[in-house]
């Protein structure tokens, strides 16, 4: 106990907080449908009415919110943990992956690093009331745009007990109200997580219901929170593709989502050999699970016979397995230790997210754009190239939320960008994409300056 005094004894009648959370919790378990959608609807609505007074919170409120919760959450750190502890041992009882479980668990790097994160979104300029565009017209009036936030957001996500804080505090400095709806096997972590935004939040002055946490795990849940467009405005779904895809097939509600990232690699006939074997080593193996690593590797003839053996060789130290068309496995054939398989039709579409590639010979930089606005994602591709029309067209005409020259896919991320942070990454074309920090979590609206003009 702090200042090393006895616990304090609560006679038989008293109800403490965390005495009424758990009477609450074990209420929210025994849910019906009928009390899901009530539930909802209450969440909902909170979130609607608080939506509007964080849309008029200023800067410094909202700032000191994100200290405060960085305060809350290093202050806490024991705490957090202990209720980590009980989802990673559910998790372990039934049976979750290990990969699963490492993502559950809250250490005190990851405490740190989630004080970090709301220092630094509390660091980042305030994007909401910004005015941009303006210009004086024939009549008099100056129009503009001004940019605000889109209001209530649903997030739904799986594992990660830091996203929960991730999400809170982009919505909290872009304004937003948010509904977070995290997985099951994460209960216990962001329950004890959301309570910490919440008391940060009532501290700054500001609606405790700015950010609410979905604390049931009846998956009907989210089948209500994607279908209340009275209350919210978008959802952002972040998780598997499984997730994602019925998230986007039964949502009443925009979707800012990103399904798979099958990112590619096109080395052109006129390039750096050097540049292109680090380059495509890195986009590939430095990390085989992230959305924006390469999954598929285009080579122009030209230079293939001098380009493919010294990535092959690369590839084969690091055990990657190489899924090629007939040329390329050609060219690879005498590579010593390499792991070589014929590429499928599927494989041009796949994202393995493992020690795997594809790999295809292309004649020329328009089949290897053809190529990729065929079987790519449109999440992140690369040029790797010395020929700056080739450089240019190729920026143009790949239709993808990122496209890079020179450089590895691996930077396509908020905090690379300099956004500060992202809640995720869009490659639908709406006013989101690629990306998505907080700009992302606002919106343009026309604003009219005047002094008395009429229209005639």
């Amino acid at each position: 106990m702090e200042g090393g005094g006895r616990a304090r004894r609560h006679p038989a009648s008293a109800v403490t907080p965390r005495r009424r959370w758990r009477a609450h919790f074990a209420t929210i378990r025994r849910m019906t449908a009928t009390d899901i959608q009530a539930y909802m609807a209450q969440v909902g609505a909170a979130a609607r009415a608080a939506a509007t007074r964080m849309a008029a919170a200023s800067t410094a409120a909202k700032n000191d919110a994100l200290l405060r919760l960085a305060a809350l959450i290093r202050d806490h750190a024991q705490a957090l943990q202990d209720e980590n502890a009980k989802d990673i041992a559910a998790a372990e009882r039934n049976g979750l992956a290990a990969p699963m479980v490492d993502r559950l668990r809250i250490t005190p790097k990851v405490v740190e690093q989630m004080a970090q994160n709301c220092e630094q979104v509390a660091a980042l300029p305030d994007p909401v009331g910004e005015m941009t565009n303006l210009r004086r017209r024939p009549t008099g009036i100056t129009v503009g745009q001004m940019r605000v936030p889109l209001g209530v957001f649903g997030m739904i996500y799986e594992s990660r007990p830091n996203v929960t804080i991730e999400a809170s505090a982009l919505g909290i400095k872009s304004g937003n109200a948010c509904v977070l709806r995290g997985g099951s096997e994460a209960i216990h972590s962001n329950l004890a997580l959301a309570r910490l935004v919440q008391q940060a939040l009532a501290a700054a002055g500001l609606p405790a219901e700015g950010v609410q946490l979905v604390e049931t795990t009846d998956r009907e849940a989210v089948g209500r929170l994607i279908a209340m467009p009275e209350y919210v405005d978008v959802i952002i779904p972040r998780g598997g593709k499984s997730l994602i895809e019925r998230i986007s097939r039964e949502a009443t509600v925009p979707v800012i989502k990103h399904l798979d990232g099958n990112c590619h690699v096109y080395v052109d006939a006129e390039v750096d050999l050097e540049l292109a074997v680090t380059v495509t080593d890195n986009a590939k193996t430095q990390k085989y699970s992230p959305c924006n690593a390469a999954e598929s590797l285009l080579v122009h003839r030209a230079v293939a016979p001098a380009f493919l053996p010294r990535i092959g060789a690369v590839f084969a130290a690091k055990g990657v397995e190489m899924r090629c068309d007939a040329g390329a496995k050609a060219l690879l054939q005498g590579v010593a230790g390499a792991k070589l398989a014929d590429a499928t039709e599927q494989d041009w579409y796949e994202e393995y997210l493992a020690p795997v590639i594809s790999i295809k010979l292309v004649d020329s930089l328009d089949e290897a754009i053809a190529h990729i606005n065929r079987y790519g994602s449109h999440h992140t591709d690369a040029i790797l190239t010395t020929n700056h029309p080739n450089a240019m067209r190729f920026l143009r005409e790949v239709d993808s939320s990122s496209v890079m020259v020179n450089a590895s896919t691996r930077f396509a991320d908020g905090f690379e960008y300099g956004l500060g942070a992202e809640i995720g990454i869009s490659t639908d074309k709406f006013h989101a994409r690629g990306p998505v920090g907080l700009e992302g979590l606002t919106s343009l609206k026309f604003v009219v300056l005047g002094q008395g003009e009429v229209r005639r």
